[in-house]
């Protein structure tokens, strides 16, 4: 079983921003995204770590600010099509990583399987650099992944990257899965955009951020780093925002559904790629149409995802935790 996959995130040398590669409408699909189906993936293991499998979708409850759902689970995600973007940090203390960054074709390779796949290589340091366009190729990919170096730059733009490969995988129009692997450091500096509205852009794009994180602040990641005590959409966008800023590449994951690692030495970058992979392949891939309003969207704002299974309720369950609904207005916009 299949489901979405992440985007790596690295640094760019150069503050240049790349050409959007055009649509490409040659490729088939299976997956009908709307609007308003908001996609779940969904890892269930036991209190050990052993996976579950063969979970029935009455089995799942999901609760959408409280409000449950019906939900769909799609049986066959092998046949959906992935459009990844790996994102790389070379600035500030990447460089010191790159070493271990020698089996990341293979790993790229292993995380999209049998699928169907476009795969997209973007570095960053002060801005994102488009190094290869989104292509089907295994030359390509590697041609463009062997264009990485570390680079002399003091910023890691990390939610400005971010933001680019989703405009990225918004401009696909073949409707295959959206994923961002995503290596980098733990903490954003010297990003413009606004974190709500990079928030607001995964949710819409129904994009997932595997995040591979090195440090500085190796110790800063807390299993427990969630929205706190806010309500309401705008008290939800608040506490995503000041978890961003505590430590963006964690919180990237976990908004979108995705997984996190970290990692210090050379083992535990190839254990955590190899932990990364299996999640990948053991997805399930709920989702859910929102109950609408009198307007036919459902409630404009941040939303609070929750996903239980009662039939095991001593199970470690990992989910996107939220989405958002609607444009941003002001208010939400420059929430800081």
């Amino acid at each position: 079983m299949r489901t979405l996959l992440p985007v790596l995130l690295f640094c760019a040398t150069l503050p240049v921003l790349a050409q959007t590669p055009s649509p490409t409408d040659d490729q088939s699909y299976t997956l009908k995204t709307q609007s308003n189906v908001v996609l779940v993936p969904t890892t269930v293991q036991t209190k050990h770590g052993e996976m579950i499998y063969e979970l029935k979708p009455e089995q799942f409850v999901v609760e959408d600010n409280g409000v449950s759902q019906t939900v769909h689970v799609d049986e066959d995600t092998d046949s959906l099509g992935l459009s990844l973007v790996v994102v790389v940090q070379c600035s500030r203390a990447a460089g010191y990583e790159y070493p271990k960054l020698g089996g990341l074709g293979a790993m790229i390779d292993g995380i999209a399987g049998d699928a169907p796949r476009e795969v997209a290589i973007v570095t960053y340091g002060s801005a994102p650099l488009l190094l290869g366009k989104f292509s089907n190729s295994v030359d390509a990919m590697a041609r463009a992944l062997a264009q990485l170096e570390p680079c002399d730059d003091p910023e890691a733009s990390t939610l400005d990257a971010v933001a680019y490969a989703t405009r990225l995988l918004e401009a696909r129009q073949n409707h295959y899965r959206h994923a961002i692997l995503l290596i980098s450091e733990t903490r954003d500096h010297g990003s413009t955009a606004k974190p709500a509205e990079v928030v607001a852009a995964l949710g819409r794009t129904n994009t997932v951020v595997d995040s591979v994180a090195f440090g500085p602040g190796k110790t800063e990641v807390m299993s427990d780093l969630k929205y706190g005590g806010g309500s309401g959409p705008i008290g939800l966008l608040v506490m995503a925002v000041n978890a961003l800023k505590k430590n963006a590449a964690h919180e990237l994951a976990a908004l979108s559904g995705g997984e996190y690692i970290n990692f210090t030495t050379q083992r535990g970058f190839d254990e955590g790629l190899h932990q990364l992979s299996n999640h990948v392949h053991n997805y399930y891939l709920l989702s859910f149409q929102p109950h609408a309003e009198a307007n036919g969207e459902p409630a404009s704002g941040m939303h609070r995802i929750r996903v239980r299974i009662p039939d095991y309720p001593d199970a470690r369950v990992r989910f996107r935790e939220s989405y958002f609904a609607g444009e941003l207005d002001s208010t939400a916009a420059n929430v800081n």
